[in-house]
């Protein structure tokens, strides 16, 4: 029996070899500027999903927000905004010094996200909604378009439902579907 400390390795070991797969980085920050979702949330739906074969209730999805909504509103938000604001200016940025101070920052904003993803990885025993029918893929693909759903004032487009697609193609290639 798998415990905790074990469930959420494996949950950081998937959640980094997906988000590091083709075309899932751009995927997930598609989603994440279209329907202002934090990508942590999709790599947790992915996992649910692919590993655990489960959709994401609602409540599930709102204890993973709130657990860490403060986190990622004042630790994440913020590194992510000084690191994208340096590509432009403020002066003397941008150059050789304030691109280094960049990458520094990028790591900060990466060992955050760590953390969230910590955080989320507590949540997984709560499971999901009943088991899903279908390939690892299939049921990544459900439990993303149930994140999209709960958290998007849109419906999702084509454009979406090829994100998302990206996504649970590579979790269930990384399981072995």
């Amino acid at each position: 029996m798998m415990d905790e400390t074990d469930t959420a390795d494996r949950f950081k070991q998937f959640a980094l070899e997906l988000y590091g797969s083709e075309g899932v980085a751009a995927a997930c920050l598609y989603l994440q500027n279209r329907h202002v979702l934090d990508v942590n949330v999709v790599l947790f739906a992915a996992f649910i999903g692919a590993r655990r074969q489960h959709t994401l209730t609602t409540s599930c999805l709102d204890a993973a927000r709130a657990r860490v909504d403060v986190w990622h509103r004042e630790v994440v938000r913020p590194l992510r905004a000084v690191r994208q604001r340096l590509k432009t200016g403020p002066a003397p940025a941008p150059n050789e010094l304030t691109t280094r101070l960049r990458g520094k920052l990028q790591q900060l904003e990466i060992d955050a996200e760590l953390i969230e993803l910590d955080q989320r990885a507590a949540l997984i025993p709560l499971g999901g909604a009943d088991p899903v029918p279908g390939s690892p893929a299939e049921c990544a693909t459900a439990a993303i378009e149930a994140v999209v759903r709960t958290y998007s004032t849109s419906a999702p487009d084509d454009s979406d439902q090829r994100a998302i697609e990206t996504i649970a193609a590579a979790a269930g290639a990384i399981c072995g579907s």
